[in-house]
């Protein structure tokens, strides 16, 4: 179909204004075509039959994977287990919508009911454990443990269950995976298959909230709690940490009319001399009950005197590493505009799951702390690269601003995060170009970006002068007053534009490689973007492999740029 409209074209060069909405239409098309290859786990299934339902927003999809949630249970098996006959068992309890099992310290199965009513059938038929010479915290939660008496449950099961990955495959695996693909455009999509977050990893995701919800529900008992992050927003990899924050506004009494005059009840309440104590004492409170109550919390600790305080622990039935925030509302709607962002094109995510990938195995990222670029710092360098383009592929955050509308209205703590979140009000981009060349133009942008100079935005789609003295700056899309990326010291910024000019060779070099086509092929565009360097990380310890072209190639571009300078 989109190479009937290129036909077309040929026949209407006179008509320029019904040549540009030709050109709309296919750009469209095209974009349609790359969208669909990899659905993002964030758009719900019909569940009768697994069929994409289409874009939904973001609010609205939340709202159902918390109600998916409420209605599921998580349950440890044997390894052994009967799924047939699990599955009838749960069932005397009501309609079973959903299931899978995954593996974790152990076997797991998530099943989710039909019905709110089940859930509460099932905790009438659960026994309290019985532990000789140990005591246990009674504590009623939906993780539950199966046990067999006798061969009840197990009969003649030789394998078990099939389980669901929750990990992403070797890097190995992943590279010959990808040198066997016929072009850049497909790694990258190949890429996204293996490492986006599934639909059961999601679902788990909402799960692990729902219990924690049922701790806090103890002293707030209309209370939430929510993900954010890279587990709603589209962008995160199978295995990611789960960024949670307990939302307390929609607890009721907060907007209730006072009467002019006559008797009016309040409740009693503590009062603390800032809303940040307030969010300290909380997360003390609820960090404790974690600790000391939630089954397969594990490493509690209560980091209260960072600029946002959190609760850390790991979930070891689901095996996340869990960060628990209060109140983060700007964090859920920069979840959404990246979640926005990656919905207007397909080549939005597959861009950004490849820089994060070849960013986290040459160490220009890490889970762990410290003057490494972040992940979300990493996006939106993406985000903004794109804006960047000659012809833009992404509007600006201003712009998505201008379109919204009176419901769209979100100011957070003085902070306007106003934009516009239906889809179909932002006019689709006129940009054309393939995922091979987007991918080798973001190297090329930040091997020569004036990093000394110029502060990245992406509210304003363009570079600004730096506000202060730091060696990356950019700014936090809601809360301008911050830079996301004060952390990264010169000599990690210094790695991360060396890497980019090497990484804007080898893909130049692919282009005039012959790929393999054998069992085994020699990694060659993406796939040779993601071969680690041999020693140690950095620039001192690429320089010992082989590549010496790599080598000269980058010398002559570090040569060129200071005679610019």
């Amino acid at each position: 179909m989109a190479s009937s409209f290129r036909v077309c074209r040929m026949h209407m060069r006179g008509t320029g204004s019904l040549l540009k909405r030709i050109q709309i239409i296919d750009t469209c098309l095209q974009r349609r075509i790359v969208t669909n290859v990899v659905e993002p786990s964030n758009v719900l299934k019909n569940e009768e039959n697994g069929e994409q339902e289409g874009w939904k927003a973001f609010d609205a999809i939340q709202l159902e994977r918390q109600e998916q949630a409420e209605r599921s249970v998580l349950i440890s098996c044997h390894s052994k287990t009967n799924e047939k006959k699990f599955l009838k068992y749960l069932s005397i309890h009501g309609d079973i919508k959903n299931s899978f099992f995954y593996e974790s310290y152990g076997t797991y199965a998530v099943v989710e009911f039909a019905n709110q009513e089940s859930i509460a059938s099932l905790h009438e038929a659960v026994n309290l454990p019985v532990v000789s010479n140990e005591s246990v915290v009674p504590f009623k939660s939906r993780l539950l443990s199966l046990r067999s008496l006798g061969a009840a449950v197990v009969p003649n099961s030789q394998t078990g269950p099939k389980c669901k990955p929750q990990a992403t495959i070797p890097l190995t695996e992943l590279i010959q995976r990808l040198s066997k693909e016929e072009s850049i455009d497909h790694q990258v999509t190949s890429l996204m298959k293996a490492y986006q977050v599934t639909e059961e990893n999601t679902r788990l995701r909402f799960l692990v909230c729902s219990l924690l919800k049922d701790i806090a529900a103890a002293y707030f008992p209309e209370c939430n709690v929510r993900p954010f992050g890279s587990s709603v927003n589209g962008f995160g990899k199978l295995g990611c940490d789960l960024d949670m924050f307990l939302d307390l506004d929609g607890i009721s009494g907060r907007n209730v009319a006072m009467p002019k005059a006559g008797l009016v009840l309040e409740y009693q309440m503590k009062r603390s001399n800032s809303e940040r104590a307030v969010t300290q004492s909380i997360l003390s409170v609820v960090g404790e009950c974690v600790d000391r109550f939630g089954p397969g919390c594990v490493g509690v600790q209560k980091i209260l005197n960072a600029r946002c305080p959190l609760v850390r622990f790991s979930h070891q039935p689901s095996n996340f590493q869990c960060d628990l925030t209060a109140n983060n509302r700007v964090a859920m709607k920069t979840s959404e505009l990246l979640y926005l962002y990656g919905c207007l094109d397909g080549r939005v995510r597959g861009l950004v799951f490849a820089v994060r990938c070849w960013a986290r195995v040459h160490s220009v990222t890490s889970s762990i702390p410290g003057a490494w670029i972040s992940n979300f710092s990493l996006t939106v360098m993406v985000l903004f690269y794109l804006q960047r383009r000659a012809t833009p592929l992404i509007p600006t955050l201003d712009h998505l601003r201008s379109l919204a509308g009176p419901a769209d209205k979100s100011v957070i703590e003085g902070n306007d995060c106003t934009f516009v979140s239906d889809l179909s009000k932002i006019q689709p981009q006129d940009n054309t170009e393939t995922l091979e060349q987007l991918l080798c133009g973001f190297f090329h942008f930040y091997s020569t970006f004036p990093f000394a100079r110029k502060s990245i935005n992406i509210r304003k789609g363009k570079e600004q002068t730096k506000p202060e003295v730091v060696p990356l700056h950019i700014q936090n899309p809601f809360e301008v007053s911050l830079n996301v990326s004060k952390n990264v010291n010169a000599a990690q910024l210094e790695r991360f534009v060396a890497l980019c000019q090497e990484g804007a060779w080898q893909l130049e070099q692919s282009a005039t490689l012959t790929r393999g086509t054998g069992h085994a092929p020699s990694p060659w565009g993406l796939a040779a973007l993601l071969v680690p360097a041999a020693g140690t990380p950095g620039i001192k310890g690429r320089k010992k492999r082989k590549r010496e072209p790599a080598s000269e190639r980058i010398k002559s571009l570090l040569e060129s740029l200071k005679n610019k300078i």
